[in-house]
């Protein structure tokens, strides 16, 4: 499956309270921008400890986080039956493995960046939504390489809103917009977030 790279700071991973707090925000920002039901099956993609999901687990009935970090991952089920909606935890690399279901939306935040390339993921997550589901993805708008201090698996320095929208309109995506999503202050310079919403 390849490096951890959170195997390091996943049992600490909350313990920082801007994330908590940035994340909590995200998960507002998601409920404001699209219409959550209790019977919704949404994913989680790059769930971690399942910060994100906790937010968004009073709306829906049912999210199946998805992560490639073993150590997340194990983070995460320690918080089943604890969460107001089911959880099933699958740990696996989207990018290489398929997961068979169709899902009522997919939910994220500070993934895509971790994402080689970008293009395919986002083809592949319109594959696994209903018609008429949505996607509700939270990253980091163009960063200089600052926001990383140490190796995590970076690919991109944040997106633009441009580049967002291009690559949900070349997946196939409709009703395609990007909105402020919040900002995370660090010592060494402030980095805004995106929020991609769009439609299959």
């Amino acid at each position: 499956m390849g490096k951890d790279f959170f195997a390091h700071k996943a049992a600490d991973y909350e313990k920082n309270r801007q994330r908590v707090a940035n994340i909590h925000a995200i998960a507002e920002k998601i409920a404001e921008q699209v219409t959550l039901k209790p019977d919704m099956h949404l994913m989680d993609f790059g769930a971690g400890t399942g910060l994100l999901l906790q937010g968004i687990a009073p709306y829906v009935g049912k999210i199946t986080a998805v992560d490639i970090s073993p150590s997340m991952s194990e983070q995460l089920r320690k918080k089943q039956g604890a969460l107001a909606c089911d959880l099933d935890v699958v740990e696996v690399d989207l990018t290489t493995t398929d997961v068979h279901k169709l899902f009522d939306g997919v939910i994220s935040s500070m993934t895509l960046h971790h994402i080689k390339d970008a293009a395919a993921i986002f083809k592949k997550l319109h594959g696994m939504i209903k018609v008429g589901g949505f996607i509700a993805l939270a990253d980091l708008a163009t960063e200089d390489g600052s926001f990383h201090q140490e190796d995590t698996g970076v690919y991109h320095l944040g997106f633009s809103k441009e580049e967002l929208l291009s690559l949900a309109k070349g997946a196939g995506f409709k009703q395609t917009k990007v909105v402020a999503a919040g900002e995370i202050n660090k010592p060494y310079g402030d980095y805004p977030l995106w929020l991609l919403v769009a439609r299959v």
